[in-house]
């Protein structure tokens, strides 16, 4: 039996998103503009910068002012005293403060540089100065977009809200999951058996994680414009679970 193919759409035509912005209203205009009407099973993978654009979760960094412990990392840094402020004011606790990085756990979770606080492809505007948050609740984010999309088509899909990550003992960064619905996140296949007959005992799959990065592959990290990719054709098996099921606890976490 031949195995069904896996498609990747990149939605042309988004335009920069705006506090207030309708992201639902603008998808599907571009899934429309490109003749890419939703089906059940579909999965849209949208980056988590356009959400928060959406969201205006802009901060000044002239309406900033840094603590000492701001003042302190910076120096060591390099960086911009109330920019680190802002990680800060975003992290629950300081994980390791490196070269030019200070990796943190965000207050949702996410282990990852600078609470995920980014200066990159945003509009600065006159003061230049500014940065941009994640997400207040990208798992709540996902959910609305798919009802919206799923009413507006008729259908039932799914929603990945993706960033961009580096990893340990590994060069460069790939997309991840930080909010989804509709989607089995993690896959749990212990108890299944693999070709020998030998039974998983440990295995899950980071399914959510998986289309993020393969998504992030068309959307690019610089001026590619492509916020958004429909992945069409991916079947996989599982209980509907959102991105937070793919953070591992601080008790089973070896590496803090």
């Amino acid at each position: 039996m031949p195995i069904a193919p896996v498609s990747l759409f990149g939605l042309e035509g988004i335009p920069l998103i705006e506090p207030g912005d309708d992201l639902a209203m603008l998808l599907a205009g571009a899934l429309r503009r490109a003749e890419l009407s939703l089906q059940d099973g579909d999965i849209l993978v949208i980056a988590q910068k356009i959400v928060s654009k959406a969201e205006g979760l802009y901060v000044d960094l002239d309406a900033v002012t840094p603590s000492a412990k701001a003042i302190e990392l910076a120096a060591k840094l390099g960086k911009d005293p109330r920019h680190v402020e802002v990680v800060l004011q975003e992290s629950s606790e300081i994980v390791k403060v490196g070269q030019h990085v200070l990796v943190t756990a965000h207050r949702l979770g996410f282990v990852m540089a600078n609470a995920g606080i980014d200066e990159s492809n945003i509009s600065h505007g006159d003061g230049g100065g500014r940065v941009l948050l994640l997400p207040r609740d990208p798992d709540g984010d996902a959910n609305k977009l798919k009802q919206r999309l799923d009413s507006e088509f008729g259908v039932s899909i799914g929603v990945i809200i993706n960033d961009s990550f580096g990893r340990p003992w590994r060069n460069g960064v790939v997309g991840v999951a930080i909010g989804a619905a509709g989607v089995p996140s993690v896959a749990d296949r212990i108890g299944n058996r693999d070709l020998f007959g030998r039974q998983l005992k440990v295995t899950e799959i980071a399914v959510a994680d998986e289309l993020a990065s393969a998504a992030s592959l068309l959307m690019g990290q610089g001026d590619e414009g492509l916020p958004a990719v429909l992945v069409r054709g991916c079947r996989i098996a599982g209980d509907q679970r959102p991105a937070s099921a793919l953070i591992r606890d601080r008790e089973r976490d070896m590496f803090r």
